[in-house]
């Protein structure tokens, strides 16, 4: 049964974090791929000019699913405090919902793989931004660096899903009650006193 383009490519995605995820990336073969989907190898490279172009192109799609969710609650009326509460808990959700994008964007680190295109970096870097953004409101015209205060968050909601999904939180802590004390501590920085 023949695919048409778009359905080829989504296969090609889906199959090669499929792979990743199962096996690392050293297992990700363009043969592998092309044999669960049903093409050639080099029908892949129409698509993507190398392993390095497919990973990350994964990378870019979670982290352009993350920003589509993240957006739409930054971008609500109302007060800061609760926006960034609700930021924290969607960067949260987005991770536990959907592990095998969040591994990919953020764990699996591959060796000798190319450095991921500054032009995606920056695009990625949106999802920060969005954070920096509601601790810029929230902070108004203090001494504070948003970015810095954002990667703090950030770096703390990081290390809840990762332990989370690794299976790694003590096992007497409740899940739902330690990432509602995440949040919570996340949302403490907008309590900072102001220069």
């Amino acid at each position: 049964m023949a695919r048409n383009h778009g359905d080829l490519r989504r296969g090609i995605l889906d199959e090669a974090r499929g792979i990743l995820l199962a096996e690392g990336y050293a297992q990700v073969s363009m043969r592998k791929i092309a044999s669960a989907v049903g093409c050639t190898p080099t029908s892949i490279y129409l698509y993507f000019e190398s392993k390095d172009a497919l990973f990350h192109a994964l990378i870019e799609e979670g982290m352009e699913r993350l920003f589509e969710q993240l957006a739409v609650v930054a971008g609500e009326e109302g007060n800061p405090q609760h926006r960034f509460r609700r930021l924290c808990r969607s960067f949260l959700e987005f991770g536990l919902e959907n592990p095998e994008y969040y591994e990919i964007m953020f764990v699996v680190h591959p060796d000798q793989v190319a450095r991921f295109p500054s032009e995606k970096y920056r695009k990625a870097r949106r999802n920060l931004q969005l954070f920096a953004g509601v601790l810029a409101e929230a902070h108004g015209d203090d001494d504070s660096d948003p970015m810095a205060l954002a990667s703090v968050v950030w770096a703390q909601l990081h290390g809840a899903v990762s332990l989370t999904l690794s299976r790694r939180l003590d096992a007497s802590l409740d899940t739902a009650s330690f990432l509602d004390a995440v949040v919570a501590q996340s949302v403490r920085v907008l309590q900072s006193t102001r220069s």
